[in-house]
């Protein structure tokens, strides 16, 4: 089987939950090979040696790149978000080594609880992306987002994204990107996102949510939308990815969300694997 090659962008502050995401890759993808690739703008090599050491015990390869800032020299940036990381993700067919293919693109605050496998399979068509909408119990969030941004397809969250580096590279245009910004700054509630939606939404292949991107806030509304067939045992058995989206994290005191003990257990299991690592 071919390596499942894995980004994701960040800065220092969410390298704990980095190390929990790749622990739960790690217990329910078994035997899969893997390899990280992290974007970033100045991580301690102390920092990312603590990363380095958990993908070697894992057997993944780990390939940090640090963004040379000259290339964003000219980016925009808003005054909700001010820094240009927010392009790292977007602009990650022409910051990652060519000759990688594809890219599985993760954000940090997500659990893997099945195989990631399948969606790493997933034939793209031509498209640039493929993303999952969160629609919710209706449309309201989906037509709200479509006035503000121009667009006719679904709001596609950009926290998992399957991306076809070889197109990207050839039809992502950083120019476009940074003169969208320059236009709508102000207009932007979630930059990279609103950018994936308004610049590329008809090059998206849209993805099933439930299993692939699960917004871990909304269990009543998959429940009541699958007529009570995504209950817990389904989600366990079924959802890959379970996304803990939003401002209220459950690694944070008062998360109050159904799922949040469970990523409390898998912290736990974390922290265990690695203070067992470094002890032994």
């Amino acid at each position: 089987m071919d390596t499942i090659a894995l980004l994701t962008t960040l800065d220092e502050n969410y390298l704990p939950q980095l190390q929990v995401l790749l622990f739960s890759i790690y217990l329910n993808n078994p035997g899969e090979n893997c390899s990280l690739y992290l974007i970033h703008s100045g991580i301690r090599e102390e920092s990312l040696g603590r990363i380095q050491s958990q993908c070697r015990h894992y057997e993944y390869s780990f390939h940090p790149i640090a963004v040379n800032e000259s290339l964003f020299r000219d980016a925009p940036v808003t005054r909700q978000y001010p820094n240009k990381e927010m392009y790292y993700r977007l602009l990650a067919s022409h910051l990652l080594p060519q000759g990688i293919k594809r890219v599985l693109y993760l954000d940090p605050d997500i659990l893997v609880i099945n195989p990631l496998r399948p969606l790493w399979e997933v034939e793209l068509g031509g498209k640039l992306f493929a993303a999952a909408a969160h629609t919710g119990m209706t449309e309201l969030a989906n037509n709200v987002n479509r006035l503000r941004l121009g667009t006719q397809q679904d709001y596609y969250n950009s926290g998992v994204l399957l991306m076809d580096l070889e197109a990207g590279h050839r039809e992502i245009d950083p120019q476009q990107i940074f003169a969208f910004v320059e236009k709508h700054g102000r207009e932007l509630l979630l930059p990279d996102q609103d950018i994936l939606n308004a610049v590329y939404s008809d090059r998206i292949l849209p993805l099933e949510d439930v299993l692939w991107n699960y917004d871990a806030r909304n269990y009543s509304s998959y429940l009541l939308r699958s007529s009570g067939l995504c209950d817990l045992n389904w989600v366990m058995e079924h959802t890959s990815i379970l996304h803990f989206c939003g401002k209220e994290k459950p690694w944070k005191p008062n998360y109050h969300h159904r799922f949040g003990i469970l990523y409390l257990h898998y912290m736990q299991l974390a922290r265990r694997d690695l203070d067992g690592r470094l002890s032994g």
